[in-house]
């Protein structure tokens, strides 16, 4: 199936009884699929970048964890789905890990709109983040989300370079008050680079 299409379906859902016998040996899996798509960005942002296969253990996860039943799975397939990437874009969580809830909030404060200075840049071509629209992620007194959802729609040009053996990749966030970039690893790069088409 070409990444384009991919989506979790009803059928990709393993029965809890199942999964709960192999869940141990999933979680480990995933983790290895997950480890090259964590970025840090700075001292407190993280960026997860997802696919198919972290959506899926995502959703098989929360299934297990709450048993909701057949309701349940529609609501996480809604969720959960925008955020496989399509092909022509990166997609990812990025969360914001402050521990103590008073300098959390201080900080966030701090960053109004972050989730647009977000970029992927791509041998000195930046992609801007596109946020996901479903909620409203900052608050009346300008406080940012500790967690957003985004989409890193690439070029042409951009998907060609990035696929090339020497691509160089930047994760950044050019905000006022957090401008931070990590420069990504091969194996980082390598595993991003499956995401297109």
């Amino acid at each position: 199936m070409p990444i384009a299409e991919k989506r979790v379906t009803a059928e990709d859902i393993m029965p809890l009884d199942k999964y709960a016998q192999c869940r141990k040996m999933m979680r480990s899996q995933i983790l290895d699929v997950k480890r090259p798509r964590r970025i840090d960005v700075g001292p407190f942002a993280t960026l997860y970048f997802e696919n198919f296969d972290t959506m899926l253990a995502q959703i098989q996860e929360m299934l297990f964890i709450e048993n909701g039943g057949d309701e349940q799975l529609e609501d996480e397939l809604t969720a959960y789905n925008p955020m496989i990437p399509q092909g022509q874009e990166l997609t990812a969580t990025l969360m914001f890990e402050i521990e103590d809830e008073k300098r959390r909030g201080d900080i966030l404060r701090t960053l109004t709109d972050v989730e647009m200075k977000v970029y992927v840049d791509v041998n000195g071509e930046k992609f801007f983040a596109v946020p996901e629209q479903e909620t409203e992620r900052t608050a009346s007194d300008g406080k940012t989300s500790s967690v957003h959802f985004l989409h890193f729609p690439v070029s042409e040009q951009g998907i060609a370079a990035f696929k090339q053996d020497d691509a160089k990749v930047i994760i950044g966030i050019e905000h006022d008050n957090y401008g931070h970039m990590t420069v990504l690893s091969a194996d980082s790069v390598a595993s991003l680079r499956a995401d297109f088409s």
